[in-house]
């Protein structure tokens, strides 16, 4: 069976970025399972695994309109400290949900300077090229419920 729109998918990966640094992997793990064609992974790789079949090894590489987006400056913002009294106490790498005219979004600490902390709601990978070394491990056909919920469910995939 071929990777398609409606199958589950069952992959290893390890993604670099320009310089060769491995960002992430799943090797030595269990492989990464999603629904194919539901957005469940970044639009540049869903593209490229669409076709393959188990056994399947690939190099992949997707640029930031096609992964996390290019980095968006208007994103970046400088908070008063005071906004943090009484719930956390901000530091350089903390991220936390934060309501926004775009609804929720993750935010994180970027620079603090006295009483002004810089917050970036950037995807920490927004503006980067992504290198994907994917072997596909297995695809069948998703279930019915999988398909109206959006995900895989069972081993590697979303547990109810």
């Amino acid at each position: 069976m071929q990777v398609a729109d409606h199958t589950a998918v069952t992959f290893h990966y390890t993604l670099t970025n320009d310089a060769g640094e491995t960002l992430d992997s799943s090797r030595g793990g269990e492989p990464l399972a999603y629904l194919h064609g539901a957005g469940n992974i970044v639009p540049g790789l869903e593209k490229a695994l669409t076709g393959l079949k188990a056994g399947d090894v690939r190099k992949v590489t997707v640029a930031p309109a096609e992964g996390y987006g290019e980095r968006a400056e208007q994103l970046v913002q400088k908070a008063p400290r005071s906004m943090f009294d009484g719930h956390m106490e901000p530091e350089v790498g903390l991220q936390f949900q934060a309501d926004s005219t775009m609804g929720p979004m993750i935010v994180t600490v970027v620079a603090i300077d006295g009483d002004t902390v810089t917050l970036d709601g950037n995807h920490a990978l927004a503006g980067q090229t992504l290198h994907f070394d994917v072997e596909i491990v297995g695809v069948r056909a998703a279930s019915a419920e999988e398909r109206s919920h959006g995900h895989i469910h069972g081993p590697g995939g979303h547990h109810h």
